[in-house]
């Protein structure tokens, strides 16, 4: 049995005063005091900690965060405490709901050609935001490339997010999901959707991986799961995480049909369907010798990566925008635009959230 144990040291002016704020106020139990003739020294515990109170430290007091369940039910309600001996105290909800954002609704270009900064993220990836302004915090895109192939470095865990894609647009990938069965290899083409809090681990990449990743709020709390270890005993494809399944779209399975744009076609991934309509996910080509018109849409959030070829980006109000292979745009509600000039290798990515959403075509430019 491991004995070891850590202490947070404190410093007390007043140790008997200390010594019942932690006990009686924060429900810590005493565990050790010495000398007993005149204490300088006092060990608590509780709530997962070991608190070392000492009337010689000369630390500055930190702040402690106590997480429950119900913080209207601790310490009186009280969400923020002062100890005696200058600890501050703040009490939150151990697993607060997660919160959507409004959408801050922009028009947004992001082109690789600008140079945005490749930053080292977890576990060692390489990550480039195609949404900087992050539209209020309602959505987070990222170009993630992993340079050097091999073993990742990566631990079992899970997102707190309303929705997660993981699209990949070179190399290949190799990650375990719970419930899903051994290792499943995403390929250029391919696509996961990672229901909120499934477990994952992401095991090996080929040279050069490049993969996009969508989730949505912007900012969500990655959990490392300690306990598990996959691939669980259990295959239940059929398993819903907060109302969505797991999905592994392969692009060899699918075909293209009409795109919601005349002049395109698109390859529908089931995300739809399986998210119960939270998001969509289309990769869209042109079809030849046909032009788009100009349209509208009334989709909340409505992202597009250029994974190959390029086109002309024609927007309401806006000059026009070459974009090529790694650019990256988002088009606000209501806005209109045109896709134009598109070569025939053009592949677009699409993702909108919700999934389902109307698009008006206009007879003529506005």
């Amino acid at each position: 049995m491991n004995k070891t144990r850590g202490e947070i040291r404190q410093p007390s002016g007043d140790l008997k005063e200390d010594m019942a704020f932690f006990t009686k106020r924060l429900g810590f139990v005493l565990d050790m005091i010495y000398p007993a003739d005149d204490p300088v020294i006092a060990v608590l515990s509780g709530h997962g900690l070991s608190i070392r109170l000492d009337r010689g430290a000369s630390d500055a007091p930190a702040t402690l965060r106590i997480l429950t369940d119900n913080p209207d039910n601790f310490a009186g309600g009280d969400k923020y405490l002062t100890a005696p001996n200058g600890t501050r105290i703040e009490i939150v909800e151990r697993d607060p709901p997660l919160i959507l954002p409004p959408t801050d609704h922009a028009f947004v270009v992001r082109r690789l050609a600008d140079q945005a900064p490749w930053i080292i993220g977890r576990a060692g990836m390489h990550y480039r935001d195609l949404i900087p302004t992050r539209l209020g915090g309602s959505i987070i895109a990222s170009h993630i490339r992993i340079p050097d192939g091999g073993p990742v470095p990566d631990l079992v865990h899970y997102h707190k997010v309303g929705f997660q894609l993981i699209f990949c647009i070179n190399g290949w990938v190799d990650v375990v999901y719970e419930d899903q069965g051994p290792p499943l290899r995403l390929s250029a083409g391919d696509c996961f959707i990672q229901p909120p809090e499934i477990r994952h681990r992401v095991l090996n990449a080929s040279d050069g991986i490049e993969v996009i990743e969508v989730g949505v709020p912007a900012d969500h709390i990655t959990m490392i799961d300690h306990d598990m270890t996959l691939p669980t005993p259990f295959y239940r494809p059929e398993r819903l995480w907060q109302g969505q399944k797991f999905v592994f779209n392969q692009a060899m399975d699918g075909s293209f049909t009409q795109f919601r744009i005349p002049g395109f076609e698109a390859r529908d991934t089931t995300i739809s369907t399986n998210t119960k309509g939270v998001a969509s996910v289309m990769v869209a080509r042109p079809l030849e010798g046909q032009s788009a018109p100009w349209a509208r849409h009334d989709s909340d959030i409505l992202f597009s990566f250029i994974m190959s070829g390029q086109m002309v980006l024609k927007g309401e109000g806006k000059d026009p925008f070459l974009l090529a292979a790694g650019d990256a745009f988002v088009i606000p509600p209501h806005m209109a635009t045109c896709y134009s000039q598109t070569s025939p290798d053009l592949r677009i990515l699409e993702v909108s959230l919700p999934g389902n959403f109307e698009t008006n075509l206009l007879a003529t430019a506005p």
